[in-house]
């Protein structure tokens, strides 16, 4: 699967790399997700964000415009995400629930959406789907 990491902090690099072990494309940018950095998802299939980057509406919109279809969320926080936005726009969500390990969960939800596999516990979908 093809991602961009948003706001990726120094010290993220090497555990996203081995938790990936190359089995995704992963481009990581420091720069935070927002309206003008949403063109950084262009040609991916999914987007990883932080609880401080900007999944408002508008930004959802953009996404999905730009044909992403999967938000993972390195936190169990989930305030800044817009759900109903994700819902409307097709895009599936996931987060890091407490007591996981940050990399690799984020890993493992991408693992399971490119098999078409439920996320589990670590789903958000606003619709509280299961698919």
């Amino acid at each position: 699967m093809k991602v961009v990491a948003y706001s990726v902090k120094p010290f993220e690099r090497e555990p996203l790399a081995k938790a990936n072990q190359k089995k995704h494309d992963i481009t990581l940018i420091f720069n935070s997700l927002n309206l003008e950095t949403a063109l950084f998802a262009a040609g991916k299939q999914a987007v990883i964000v932080l609880s401080t980057d900007d999944v408002s509406a508008a930004v959802m919109d953009k996404l999905a415009a730009l044909g992403i279809k999967y938000i993972a969320i390195r936190s169990s926080l989930t305030g800044n995400i817009d759900k109903a936005a994700a819902v409307r726009n097709g895009i599936k969500l996931a987060n890091v629930p407490e007591l996981s390990d940050i990399a690799e969960q984020t890993i493992r939800n991408l693992d399971l959406w490119e098999m078409n596999k439920c996320v589990d516990t670590a789903c958000i979908c606003a619709r509280g789907c299961r698919s």
